[in-house]
């Protein structure tokens, strides 16, 4: 069985792309690696990329000379972790309150690690997690 070695993105589709960039730019501090009007694509830290789509822009086959890439979109709020170290959970608390935004829950793992969850503009529920979240982390 051939292996799989991690994520490399994660997307999430947005209504609005400039108050999305705001949030994740100004906000979460990501520094954006290519953007125009239909995708955002962020440096996430350690290879991973945190794509941004405008909802509905995707939805058809992007067809360049260098290949195809499927049509993909969709609907309602979802969920994705970025992994902090254990000593900047106060230190994104404390950004979070400056910005305004709640947070909505806590979660102290079993094996030691932290979560705090929050939500981005729309809707989707962002965590930021310490080391000890799961067997791998």
């Amino acid at each position: 069985m051939p292996s799989l070695e991690r994520i490399l993105e994660t997307a999430i589709y947005t209504a609005d792309m400039e108050r999305s960039s705001h949030f994740y730019e100004e906000v979460m501090g990501l520094k954006p690696m290519f953007a125009d009007q239909r995708l955002t694509a962020y440096d996430a830290g350690s290879g991973s990329v945190f794509l941004v789509f405008l909802r509905g822009a995707s939805q058809d086959s992007v067809v360049l000379p260098q290949g195809t890439i499927p049509g993909h979109d969709s609907q309602g709020c979802l969920h994705f972790a970025f992994a902090i170290r254990t000593n900047e959970l106060g230190p994104w608390e404390e950004r979070l309150r400056e910005h305004n935004i709640e947070i909505e829950a806590r979660m102290n793992w079993t094996r030691g690690g932290r979560s705090i969850y929050f939500r981005d503009p729309d809707g989707h529920l962002v965590e930021l997690a310490t080391p000890g979240l799961w067997p791998n982390y």
